[in-house]
């Protein structure tokens, strides 16, 4: 699911926490998962003052890594960058990037009623 906007501009709801994005690379698959998988090779591109946490938070062998993220500035939103890595046609690799927006404090709270519809506010009407 990638993110899609609208003509109103405005993204549709359930993909707003999910970004999707898609590369096709020159490099062999062996040699993107090291660049992605490997902390001195990660660091690059993905320095460790940016994760929340160093170790990753799942990996497949050669097939997907997930990091656990939080920005740097606050209210440091936690999220989860998971990266996807497939072999292409002609050698190369398909790098496919999702970035999630994780954090348990942007969890959907239920809206409540103004009128809760008590036996009190009923006789207020």
């Amino acid at each position: 699911m990638s993110e899609t906007i609208a003509p109103d501009g405005k993204a549709d709801k359930a993909e707003q926490a999910e970004i999707r994005e898609e590369y096709a690379l020159d490099a062999a698959p062996e040699k993107v998962w090291r660049a992605i998988s490997i902390p001195a090779f990660r660091e690059h591109w993905l320095p460790e003052k940016d994760l929340a946490e160093a170790e990753p938070a799942t990996s497949e062998e050669g097939k997907e890594v997930r990091y656990k993220i939080r920005d740097d500035a606050p209210p440091y939103l936690e999220s989860m960058v998971r990266f996807q890595i497939r072999p292409d046609n002609e050698g190369g690799t398909i790098l496919t990037i999702i970035h999630q927006l994780t954090d348990a404090r942007l969890a959907a709270k239920p809206i409540e009623a103004a009128n809760s519809n008590s036996p009190l506010m009923m006789l207020a009407a």
